[in-house]
């Protein structure tokens, strides 16, 4: 299969790959793959759903790097000390920012609370009310959208600046990707048109009403942004020769901390990203409808891809491999 192939493939599409909207490659430094479908152009941007996570793990090592914060094993309450705990609430003394970052927070409740989190005024706060519980640290996985919204917290805390703002400066802007600006309005009706609409979106994060960004969901990368962060990832946090963030936080949010279950396909799991197979060195932040950053360091490239919604996709590792990367390394 070559380019062109690849194109119609993805075009006459009815299936898995029929929503994607931007591929970019980026194979040894250069571009070496950049197509899109539906309307959409190089420089547009989508929502990218969870592949956000990635992204927040990238900051808090960035946060860590810069002296924000001290250490991963720092404790979330270090940094609310005007949070009112819940009355007989323990645990969330004990909660650190490694528990947070690799999922095994532990939360109250069976379901996360997206309504009261999502119609606050603060989601930030809002989510904390949710942390802890009787169990205690279990060292158990959980998989909490919402409780990633703390690390943003915890980022404006630590730094005295609004997240955006700290990525803008600290990640967007020394990779020459374009500055995300605020996406302000938290109604309901916007919250489902933030998900469901298919069309191009201006480089923008999801805000709550205090300006904070949503941690867990809601940043609006292209196909390039990603495969830029995933090729500073593969220069060892170097990008263009300056150091965006260190190795060694790198290599630790990379290193599987926990091995999933059957829901994530048996995956490994560091800081955020997710760790496909135990024998390669790949890795990919991934997020629903397909969107992900994919980065391979044994065949040195990175893939972005971005998608608009779709109900069920959430693995793109395989179509990569068995798709793309062929079309790379017949061209080059």
């Amino acid at each position: 299969m070559n380019k062109e192939q690849l194109h119609r493939y993805i075009s006459e599409s009815t299936g898995n790959e029929s929503n994607i909207c931007q591929i970019y490659v980026i194979k040894d430094g250069e571009m070496a793959l950049d197509d899109c479908w539906h309307g959409f152009k190089t420089e547009d941007a989508m929502n990218v759903n969870s592949v956000t996570k990635g992204v927040m793990g990238l900051l808090a090592g960035i946060a860590l790097d810069k002296g924000f914060i001290k250490s991963v094993d720092q404790k979330v309450m270090d940094f609310f000390p005007d949070y009112s705990v819940k009355r007989g609430e323990k645990t969330i003394y004990d909660v650190t920012i490694r528990h947070l970052l690799t999922m095994t927070a532990p939360y109250k409740g069976k379901s996360e609370p997206w309504k009261k989190v999502c119609t606050s005024p603060d989601f930030t706060l809002a989510i904390l009310d949710s942390l802890g519980g009787r169990n205690g640290i279990t060292g158990e996985f959980r998989y909490a959208t919402l409780g990633i919204q703390i690390i943003a917290g915890i980022i404006e805390r630590a730094t005295g600046t609004k997240c955006i703002d700290f990525a803008n400066e600290n990640l967007f802007k020394p990779l020459g990707l374009p500055n995300r600006i605020p996406h302000g309005d938290s109604s309901k009706e916007d919250q489902f048109d933030f998900f469901m609409n298919k069309n191009p979106r201006k480089h923008e994060w999801y805000t709550d009403p205090q300006g904070c960004v949503t941690a867990g969901w809601g940043l609006c990368m292209s196909a390039k942004d990603m495969a830029v962060i995933g090729a500073m990832m593969l220069d060892g946090g170097l990008y263009n020769g300056k150091r965006i963030i260190s190795e060694e936080y790198l290599y630790d949010m990379l290193v599987p901390h926990i091995k999933l279950g059957e829901r994530f396909g048996f995956m490994n799991y560091g800081y955020l990203w997710y760790k496909p197979y135990d024998d390669k060195e790949v890795y990919a932040a991934i997020g629903d409808s397909g969107n992900i950053i994919y980065v391979n360091k044994e065949k040195n490239v990175s893939v972005g891809i971005t998608g608009s919604f779709k109900v069920r996709i959430f693995d793109r590792v395989e179509f990569i491999e068995k798709k793309v990367l062929p079309v790379i390394e017949c061209t080059t």
